[in-house]
């Protein structure tokens, strides 16, 4: 994942900024006693992209992969709708208690731009997405850096569309959805409203969009390392802020690891799950990786 890429991670402040006012607002709507539901996961189970994370002779990727992790942000299908038997495939795979994260197509969402020709396509997503059943998770919508707040219509027509039993988080990448005080609060309020997550993304070079503002009971959270010895206190600082939305009432934690160098997403998907497990009081499988963190990470 090459977004927010920067030459040199080590002049960037990877500080977490301080919660909007209105998280807590969200939060404490949650009176009654939860258990937190958390999953972790990677972008992708490639073989290729996850070089030295499979055991030698490893036939089938996913179904390994689903016994190390609880969870995939499923980024293959925001660049084509697989026919139905792919999804009863993945489905089968997975075990019990496994959740696939979608990305919407991106012909809804970078080549058709929320338009009003989307529909029937996300119709036709929806249809063989459902296919996962109780495997499915929030699916998840991304919007390319130019989509600005000038297409507001669009964005609040398909919100309002959007069959709600899917439960959906949404991405905005131009700059101005959280810089213009005015924009971001009406954002806010919609997503608010239909009960949809705003996806937060840690990445070195968009420090804008990390905006910490919640809108509903659910941090669908998107890192993206540096390969760069900061990544680890950065997944630390993390664990910090995801206890604390915790004790303030959050039900549901999302949280994906991306690298510019993907094989490494394993490797910092264990140390992060190492040191969440006892701070949220879950279980979480700490997965296996034969890169070392100290010879090969960054190198």
């Amino acid at each position: 994942m090459k977004f927010g890429k920067v030459d040199h991670p080590e002049l960037i402040d990877f500080t977490i900024p301080p919660d909007h006012p209105d998280t807590a607002v969200v939060l404490s709507k949650n009176t009654q006693e939860w258990e937190t539901k958390v999953f972790v996961g990677c972008a992708k189970w490639n073989r290729q992209d996850l070089k030295n994370f499979y055991p030698r002779g490893t036939k089938d990727e996913l179904t390994y992969y689903s016994t190390q992790f609880n969870c995939i942000e499923l980024n293959a299908t925001f660049y084509r709708i697989f026919p139905p038997d792919t999804y009863e495939k993945w489905y089968d795979k997975a075990p019990e208690g496994f959740k696939f994260f979608p990305k919407m197509t991106n012909e809804v969402s970078h080549l058709r731009r929320l338009n009003d020709k989307v529909y029937d396509v996300a119709d036709r997503y929806l249809e063989v997405t459902s296919l996962l059943k109780e495997k499915l998770g929030t699916i998840f919508l991304q919007m390319h850096n130019n989509f600005g707040p000038k297409n507001w219509d669009r964005v609040e027509r398909f919100v309002e569309y959007w069959p709600k039993e899917f439960p959906l988080a949404l991405e905005f990448r131009h700059t101005d959805w959280f810089t213009d005080e005015t924009v971001a609060q009406e954002l806010y309020h919609l997503l608010e409203e239909n009960n949809m997550a705003n996806v937060l993304v840690d990445t070195a070079g968009r420090r804008d969009l990390m905006h910490m503002r919640l809108t509903n009971n659910e941090a669908f959270i998107r890192y993206v390392g540096a390969n760069h010895e900061s990544d680890y206190p950065r997944l630390e600082d993390w664990v910090k802020r995801l206890t604390t939305w915790k004790k303030m009432g959050l039900k549901n934690i999302h949280f994906f690891v991306h690298q510019n160098l993907e094989l490494e997403s394993p490797l910092l998907s264990a140390h992060f799950i190492e040191k969440l497990n006892p701070k949220l009081g879950c279980n979480l499988t700490i997965p296996k990786s034969t890169l070392s963190p100290q010879k090969d990470l960054f190198n």
